[in-house]
């Protein structure tokens, strides 16, 4: 299937110490209206695959849209002039946007990936069986398997039928410790060869609106994708 995915790219005149979940509550009070921003209704929390998922790459905001979701961010990309993040302010000096039809789903052929914010493959239940694990190997499995399990449950979140066996493999595997609500939790870092299109910095696994789990194109042999739209705007408030 395609999705319509937008990439909104905000540069500020220093660079954001803060993480994508500090992002996610300033856009949340922003605009509290818009609950695809911040997956309340009322007090109740929606329970869906968000279609916004905030991101901190490298010091540079990044908000990555998905069908409706591209539709919100196409819409009030321009209604701020800075970005407030706790007690620290961010000026907004360039906004970057782009929208595309990019592919989502099985493919004939393997494609590479590496997250390239940590992933938070392990709740508590299988991380013990994690660390409970005799082998590397028997590690990398589970990891495997869990992998294959978050790609199903963003496919069904996005309306998508997977009508064939996921072949996947992962390289090597680096694990990574991250703060989740003020709680330690341990991220993975990976690449993995796969037979599904993923569109780059899409989220999988637990949080992805928070930051976790985003994931790179490693290889150039995908197709490139239809663009739909694409613009570069610098400058201050009216941008």
């Amino acid at each position: 299937m395609d999705l319509r995915i937008l990439r909104l790219r905000l540069r500020s005149d220093s660079p954001v110490r803060e993480d994508a979940a500090k992002l996610r509550g300033f856009f949340a009070t922003s605009f509290n209206d818009q609950m695809l921003l911040h997956h309340h209704f009322t007090d109740r929390l929606i329970y869906r695959y968000p279609l916004i998922q905030y991101k901190i790459i490298r010091g540079v905001p990044v908000i990555l849209g998905i069908n409706e979701g591209a539709d919100v961010l196409r819409d009030l990309y321009d209604r701020f002039g800075e970005i407030r993040l706790g007690d620290r302010s961010y000026s907004v000096v360039e906004r970057q946007i782009c929208l595309r039809r990019e592919r989502f789903g099985c493919a004939e052929e393997l494609h590479a990936y590496r997250f390239v914010t940590p992933w938070l493959a392990l709740n508590q239940e299988n991380y013990g069986r994690y660390m409970g694990a005799s082998s590397w190997y028997e590690r990398r499995e589970l990891l495997r398997r869990i992998l294959v399990g978050n790609m199903l449950s963003a496919a069904k979140g996005l309306g998508y039928t997977v009508d064939e066996r996921i072949r996947l493999d992962l390289g090597r595997v680096r694990e990574e410790i991250c703060t989740l609500k003020g709680v330690m939790v341990t991220g993975i870092r990976c690449e993995f060869l796969v037979n599904f299109h993923i569109p780059d910095l899409m989220g999988l696994g637990k949080s992805v609106s928070r930051g976790f789990g985003a994931v790179g194109v490693v290889n150039s042999t995908r197709v490139e994708p239809r663009e739909e739209q694409s613009r570069n705007d610098k400058g201050g408030m009216n941008l």
